[in-house]
């Protein structure tokens, strides 16, 4: 990713990837914090929480506590739904 924004900004490989690790540590700071994360034309990624629950052992049929856990899913924008819309046939 730096290198292709490297070539496309015309800065160094290591300004871009300094932007890069700089950017993608503050979305995982926000999602740290509880905040959601918005990038426009591209997608939401949002924190959902899950309870416990019992689930089971698919090889033994065991049961077993599944704890408390907080997940993030990505929920895609408009934009690039359009993008990597299913080929017609």
């Amino acid at each position: 990713m730096a290198a292709a924004i490297s070539r496309r900004v015309g800065i160094s490989i290591r300004d871009a990837s300094f932007m890069v690790d700089a950017i993608l540590e503050e979305m995982a700071a926000a999602l740290e914090r509880g905040e959601n994360v918005k990038i426009t034309n591209f997608g939401t990624f949002l924190l959902n929480d899950k309870a416990p629950r019992i689930g089971r052992n698919p090889k033994t049929g065991q049961e077993a506590l599944v704890s408390a856990r907080r997940v993030v899913t990505f929920n895609p924008g408009m934009g690039l739904r359009a993008r990597v819309a299913p080929i017609p046939d």
